[in-house]
């Protein structure tokens, strides 16, 4: 079930775009700005509206950190704001000037990608707020962009059809034609899938353009191969030009948004249709989920953007890891963590963690002296929080990790019996009989 639970209305023309941090949810718009909430309560913070382009804002974006905001403009600039007070940090030029249709971090924050109408391409490092590498795509704008998980590549989309795969140097990989009648939007799920063939961890890739179709593809990342694009499916639908497209964080679904007013939520492992919604008056332009938590925004030319919430008995963006006994902790990512402190009420931890470049590893090995002198958390009763929870957090893997050999336990209940003795030959337990008398009692009931 899928429930509309909040109304934005304060922008006074078209929403272009919606991105969440895994505090915030940033909006921009025709209307020259971008506008950021708390998802708390979904009021807009102090600082909100962010004012300083003189023409449309078409995207924004957070940062991994949340720490980050950029926007791009028609004014032919991507703005970088800092998320804690609003203060603009820099202003980045598009060398051409063209106006700027899109902007991605990279995973690791290293670098910030810039699209714009004449094909440009720029990728800036953000250390330095300076210009690393420029190119171009063969034809039309550059109207969509995102990065492999690992950072080391991205692929843009333009306005002729074409999917285009760069490394971090700027060098075309891979030119795929995917849509006829232009690109819209593309996005690369976080989370990879097993071909189930050869044991290839493939990353899913979403796509789609203005002929009502959203197609999906499977990449494999090789820094010794490039890249490998498979063709999984297309997705029917949307009647008109599909205008948005987005993953949950856990890739099981897709949501579009597109001329025809609807939003439609796929399964992406079947490619069934699990919601439509059509809530919005007007085209739908944008549409992203939360990363840790089961919201999704979507935004419309009807100058609004709906927050929906998902019922957490059904898959959704929120999801952590599904089942601790069959990922090991010491391999999670930095994103499992964050899924796993949201899941555990600690969502406030998510920025300060990731800042912390904290995996499963250095979860499982922080201490209450690491979170008072590294991690700088001053509060007692936090502090105690975050431990107990990865205790029991340590606890669950070792009740996973350790098997009960089956003459420990009770053969009607299988519950483990107390005060075992070895004796010659086999095993017994010191009140077995009475145990095994009660089980008997509880089984002829």
């Amino acid at each position: 079930m899928t429930t509309l639970i909040h109304t934005l209305a304060d922008h006074s023309d078209d929403v272009n775009y919606c991105a969440f941090s895994s505090s915030c949810l940033a909006t921009c718009s025709l209307d020259k700005t971008i506008r950021v909430y708390s998802l708390n309560n979904f009021t807009e913070l102090p600082y909100s509206p962010l004012k300083g382009h003189t023409y449309a804002v078409h995207c924004c974006c957070f940062s991994p950190s949340g720490h980050v905001l950029a926007s791009c403009s028609t004014d032919g600039t991507t703005m970088v704001w800092d998320t804690r007070n609003g203060r603009m940090l820099a202003v980045l030029e598009q060398p051409s000037g063209s106006p700027v249709r899109v902007c991605r971090f990279s995973p690791e924050s290293t670098y910030l990608v810039s699209g714009a109408a004449d094909g440009s391409v720029v990728l800036w490092n953000m250390q330095s707020l300076k210009l690393y590498r420029s190119g171009n795509v063969k034809d039309g704008s550059l109207v969509a962009c995102a990065f492999s998980p690992n950072g080391n590549f991205f692929v843009t989309g333009s306005s002729c059809g074409d999917l285009t795969f760069w490394d971090d140097k700027m060098r075309c990989l891979y030119n795929e034609k995917a849509h006829d009648l232009g690109v819209t939007c593309c996005d690369i799920s976080s989370q990879p899938i097993s071909d189930g063939e050869h044991g290839f961890r493939y990353f899913q890739m979403a796509s789609s353009g203005q002929d009502n179709q959203i197609k999906l593809w499977l990449i494999l990342f090789a820094d010794f191969l490039g890249v490998e694009l498979k063709y999984k499916c297309t997705l029917n639908g949307h009647s008109a030009p599909v205008l948005a497209c987005a993953f949950s964080y856990d890739g099981q679904m897709l949501v579009s948004g597109s001329v025809d007013k609807c939003v439609i939520i796929y399964e992406t492992s079947t490619g069934n249709t699990l919601h439509t919604l059509s809530q919005h008056t007007r085209y739908v332009t944008t549409c992203a989920f939360a990363p840790y938590s089961p919201l999704l925004a979507t935004g419309s030319m009807d100058k609004t953007v709906n927050i929906w919430q998902f019922d957490l008995k059904q898959p959704c963006a929120g999801n952590t890891v599904e089942n601790e006994s069959k990922v090991a902790v010491e391999v999670w990512s930095e994103d499992d963590v964050s899924a796993w402190l949201c899941a555990q009420d600690l969502a406030d931890f998510v920025g300060l963690f990731k800042m912390n470049n904290i995996d499963g590893k250095e979860l499982l090995n922080l201490t209450k002296e690491s979170l008072t002198n590294e991690l700088k958390i001053e509060s007692l009763g936090l502090r105690s929080k975050v431990l107990q929870k990865i205790e029991d957090l340590r606890m669950t893997m070792i009740s996973v990790s350790v098997t009960i050999p089956d003459e420990f336990l009770c053969p009607i209940t299988r519950e483990l019996m107390k005060d075992p003795v070895i004796a010659a030959g086999f095993s017994r337990f010191l009140g077995l009989i009475p145990n095994m008398k009660r089980c008997a009692r509880t089984h002829l009931v």
